[in-house]
């Protein structure tokens, strides 16, 4: 009886983890932020399913490269300031981007609705800087969101800061008793996809990073197929300063995307 028990126990919660996994997932920060940093303007681009999304752009210098940022699954693009003080300091034009149903966009977010707003970003980069180069800045989930891009829209230059090999090999890590696998809607499957993307790749990773393995950071580091580069933060976990906009980050961003993207 015990077992059947126990049985019952993880079917009723596996389907109760089935129904609520997105909100495992995803963790926005709703509200749109308190107030626009002086470098930024705040702009709007629709996405191919008709949802208008809010974000704070910077124009780049003459010559220079946009970079666009794609958020990890919490919070909004207030908490990405610093980074993309950091670059606009390079005199790189900076979108940063929130996805729908974060900082204050309609929608609620998943797999497929994070692709269509990563391509409406892309859309408004070549309408507003047409000359640009376009850089993608992938953060953690965000880092997902820029390779699914990459293969459609290869950009200039890709960068992805604590990138994850799939989404249920992170499930394994943090959901273990759970059939991930099996279970998961959205799947996020980098590490099949990066082999298709040959652009110049700097991947970035802590190796304290106690939310992606720096081991998962590593093997989608190997298995990309364009000219690359590895720098791992020392001592770093996944939001820490050093990972978010710390400055040896940003030199290193700076100065491979300046090499690379012509």
């Amino acid at each position: 009886m015990g077992a059947l028990v126990l049985l019952a126990a993880l079917v009723v919660g596996g389907l109760g983890a089935w129904a609520a996994q997105r909100r495992l997932i995803y963790f926005p920060d709703h509200s749109a932020p308190r107030s626009i940093p002086s470098m930024f303007e705040e702009v709007a681009y629709e996405t191919a399913d008709g949802l208008t999304l809010r974000a704070w752009y910077r124009e780049p210098e003459p010559g220079r490269p946009v970079v666009i940022v794609f958020n990890g699954n919490a919070g909004n693009r207030e908490g990405r300031v610093m980074l993309g003080a950091g670059l606009a300091d390079a005199g790189f034009g900076v979108i940063l981007t929130d996805y729908r149903g974060y900082g204050g966009n309609p929608g609620s977010p998943s797999e497929e609705g994070l692709a269509r707003d990563s391509r409406a970003a892309l859309g408004f980069a070549r309408e507003v800087a047409p000359a640009a180069p376009v850089v993608y800045f992938g953060e953690s989930l965000g880092a997902a969101v820029a390779v699914e891009l990459a293969i459609a829209e290869p950009p200039a230059v890709l960068v992805l800061r604590s990138p994850f090999t799939a989404l249920a090999d992170i499930g394994r890590v943090h959901y273990p008793w759970l059939p991930t696998s099996l279970m998961l809607r959205d799947r996020y499957p980098s590490i099949d996809r990066i082999g298709s993307v040959a652009v110049p790749t700097l991947v970035v990773a802590g190796d304290a990073d106690s939310i992606v393995p720096i081991d998962q950071s590593r093997a989608l580091y190997g298995a990309a197929a364009g000219p690359k580069e590895l720098l791992v933060i020392p001592g770093a976990d996944h939001n820490d300063a050093a990972l978010v906009a710390g400055e040896d980050m940003i030199d290193a961003v700076v100065a491979f995307v300046s090499r690379s993207a012509g």
